[in-house]
């Protein structure tokens, strides 16, 4: 088959098995991180050191997805059909595709539910929009390397659902420029589910896409 899955396997596989664009892809991220980590720079001193990676929702799923990314390392120059699946890979890739699924979905939702706070700033609402959208894009690239297990879809599910209770019970929600109410908190629970709904879609049909896809 010429593709598989929602992005062509020939546009996965010339991103992650060779070196300058794989290369290049880790430091766009790293680069993408820091720039999301001074958007919560300000507030992170109110919020415990141990709770920041799940305040710093949007650093965060660069991150998992950064080491993600970075286990192929070793294997650059080969197949994708070639590089190990593993129980803790499993682990990681899938809360890798979860959290930048979340956090890209989440962000639209967010800025349209406060559209009035945002609209129509170039940077403070399209620029973000657009940037969040890439996180959905990038994380389509998971499935050509990945696979997932109930085990780390049932951690990827209460990590969320964990994150979703310290945003809207404790406060810590990404800063905002409206009152979040009760709207974005339920919105923010059925993305946490259907994130993790669409990993178990994409990780979990116990086989690689063919080579040749």
């Amino acid at each position: 088959m010429s593709d598989w899955g929602p992005l062509p396997r020939r546009y996965a596989r010339y991103y992650l098995e060779q070196t300058p664009s794989l290369v290049w892809l880790l430091v766009v991220n790293a680069v993408a991180m820091l720039v999301g980590v001074r958007y919560y720079v300000e507030t992170m001193p109110e919020v415990s050191t141990f709770l920041w990676p799940l305040y710093a929702d949007s650093p965060a799923a660069l991150f998992l997805m950064t080491l993600s990314l970075a286990t192929l390392l070793p294997f650059l120059g080969q197949s994708l059909d070639d590089v190990p699946l593993t129980t803790p890979l499993a682990y990681l890739h899938t809360l890798a595709l979860v959290w930048l699924v979340k956090m890209g979905l989440w962000t639209v939702l967010a800025l349209n539910l406060g559209f009035d706070a945002y609209f129509p700033a170039p940077w403070a609402y399209f620029g973000i929009i657009v940037t969040h959208l890439g996180f959905v894009a990038e994380g389509l690239l998971v499935p050509h390397y990945a696979r997932t297990t109930k085990g780390a879809l049932a951690v990827a599910l209460v990590l969320a659902l964990v994150n979703d209770a310290l945003d809207y019970g404790l406060g810590y929600y990404p800063p905002l420029r409206y009152d979040p109410g009760l709207a974005l908190p339920l919105a923010t629970v059925v993305l946490s589910v259907l994130s993790v709904a669409i990993a178990w879609t994409l990780l979990s049909d116990g086989k690689r896409p063919e080579s040749g896809s």
